[in-house]
């Protein structure tokens, strides 16, 4: 993770005040405050953003706001609903920007790519969530609030001319390239920083010279990656495809 990225997410942490973690622990609600699903997913976001999804539970999450354990399936009946909820409350922080306000649908997917892109990199443990949790529900009984860029994409990709069929597949297109792209850059850890040599500092050394040539023969170029021009490369292939079809559309006369 660049230090560009390790600020982002400093800076998301202080944007969420009292929710940041210290260490494992969460944001202690004062006796005799009312408890607020707000408080609760906050809450559960910090743990996640500090110890990963699978250290979550309802006896920690109470614990770390200072309340009864029982008291908390009044806001998320189980620890499926609390993940959905924390999918949801990342979620809302993603911004579409109106295309009046941008001046073209493909300017529009940069920004929005690189918004969510911002948000993963402040919320890297949450990632697998936004990835997976769709997953284990229907489309329709999903939290609203995960279905609203869903909503907003299409309403973009159909106002550029794309008719129903083919909003869908721009947006599956699109943000499939985004999640795997998140995941891959999320991935390109550095396992050891104060060495000075990239095939120590990724931890290569340990792969089998024989077996894995290439990808220590890479060790450089793994080093060296970029998450921002890597995004910007891929989306200038993923909108040009979408722009040919567009023009081909048109040109059809669909």
């Amino acid at each position: 993770m660049t230090s560009t990225d390790e600020g982002a997410h400093a800076d998301a942490a202080r944007r969420r005040g009292s929710a940041a973690p210290h260490g494992s622990e969460g944001v202690r609600i004062e006796r005799g405050a009312a408890l607020s699903r707000s408080h609760v997913l906050s809450a559960a976001l910090a743990l996640i953003d500090a110890d990963g999804a699978e250290a979550l539970s309802m006896r920690r999450l109470g614990k770390a706001i200072g309340r009864d354990p029982m008291r908390l399936y009044r806001h998320a009946p189980s620890k499926d609903a609390l993940l959905d909820g924390v999918v949801e409350l990342v979620l809302s922080e993603l911004v579409v920007p109106p295309l009046h306000e941008v001046g073209g649908w493909e300017e529009v997917l940069r920004r929005t790519a690189h918004a969510f892109r911002a948000i993963a990199v402040a919320h890297p443990n949450v990632v697998p969530l936004l990835v997976t949790r769709p997953l284990a529900t229907p489309l329709a009984m999903r939290p609203l609030g995960t279905l609203r860029p869903l909503e907003k994409l299409l309403e973009l990709f159909m106002g550029a001319g794309f008719d129903g069929r083919g909003a869908l597949h721009a947006y599956r297109l699109y943000v499939g390239f985004l999640y795997g792209h998140l995941l891959n850059e999320l991935q390109e850890r550095v396992h050891d920083p104060d060495e000075s040599d990239d095939l120590l500092r990724l931890g290569l050394h340990r792969l089998p010279a024989r077996e894995f040539p290439r990808l220590r023969a890479l060790a450089p170029e793994l080093a060296g990656y970029d998450g921002v021009q890597e995004l910007d490369e891929g989306l200038d292939i993923v909108l040009a495809g979408l722009r040919r079809q567009l023009e081909a559309d048109a040109a059809g006369g669909r």
